[in-house]
């Protein structure tokens, strides 16, 4: 799918031109990749590396454009079970047009960091800016869930709530990873953005990205840093939580036993006591209660 844009009045704005000078291609098909090859010159290799979820972010400068591989969020779905992914965006910044190629449909000009743009690399920086905005809500929502898995970890035993913790604290992983292989390449373009062609306000907009970046990525160790800490802790309390609940099934099995034994003792066909008192019934009911109440004393004594 083909999604053409233009930059009116620092604004953008769909156009149906097919010289529209920002381009996504959402998902491309054999036919538009062979466009973008043959036309636009784009490395093959380079365009299969923007829709590869395991490429890592990189920076390359062609001789009619420029080639950035950046690591985004995949969108998640319920499918997924609490496993966020990664995956990546290619954009390709020629002198009179920005080529974007991604995997999914993802929703493009959203927030306040779009409502004034000025140049196509600002459009490409804010791509950017707006990637980094993304992981740090996707970490918001991953911290609300791992502390709801953590009440349920604490009045449950199943193993499944702990599989999801393992989940998270795996997704967190592949986040650090994306998020520090976008921070070398935000710094090499740094590096590079008089090369690039970047104004001011795009120096200033690229120094926001890499505080951004940066505060984003401690965010994610941290949350890794305390879901890794807390994992060892949580499966205690479920190891825990089951001796309280053996505890408790041996207090009951023992209370049964004893009187139990006090019972099948006047129970069996040979001479008792009191096989002929008119009271011996309530006499054997008393003595098994009387046992019953002997061991509970005797439990509560040890404190076990």
């Amino acid at each position: 799918m083909l999604k053409k844009f233009h930059l009116i009045d620092c604004r953008i704005e769909e156009c149906p031109a097919d010289e529209a000078p920002i381009q996504f291609y959402i998902n491309p098909t054999d036919e538009e990749k062979r466009y973008l090859i043959d036309a636009l010159k784009i490395d093959e290799h380079t365009l299969a590396s923007a829709l590869d979820p395991d490429e890592l972010s990189r920076l390359e400068f062609e001789p009619e454009h420029l080639a950035l591989i950046f690591k985004r969020p995949k969108n998640y779905s319920a499918a997924d079970l609490f496993l966020f992914r990664v995956t990546s965006t290619g954009y390709f910044l020629f002198k009179d047009k920005l080529i974007c190629l991604m995997s999914e449909d993802i929703p493009l000009f959203e927030g306040k960091i779009f409502a004034r743009m000025t140049s196509l690399p600002e459009v490409m920086l804010k791509m950017v800016y707006r990637t980094i905005y993304h992981f740090i809500e996707h970490l918001k929502i991953i911290n609300r869930i791992s502390d709801e898995l953590e009440l349920k970890v604490n009045r449950a035993m199943e193993n499944r709530y702990l599989i999801n913790l393992f989940t998270l604290e795996k997704s967190l992983v592949y986040y650090l990873n994306a998020i520090n292989s976008n921070a070398m390449v935000i710094e090499k373009i740094r590096h590079n953005a008089a090369k690039i062609g970047f104004g001011q306000e795009a120096l200033e907009l690229l120094d926001d990205i890499i505080v951004e970046n940066g505060q984003c990525f401690k965010q994610a160790e941290i949350y890794s840093n305390i879901l890794t800490g807390l994992m060892d802790a949580r499966g205690t309390i479920v190891g825990n939580n089951l001796n309280v609940l053996m505890k408790t099934l041996n207090i009951i099995t023992i209370g049964i036993m004893v009187p139990t034994f006090v019972v099948s003792a006047f129970s069996m066909n040979v001479g008792i006591p009191f096989a002929r008192h008119p009271l011996a019934f309530w006499i054997i009911m008393g003595l098994a209660a009387v046992s019953v109440g002997s061991f509970m004393l005797f439990w509560k004594i040890k404190r076990w």
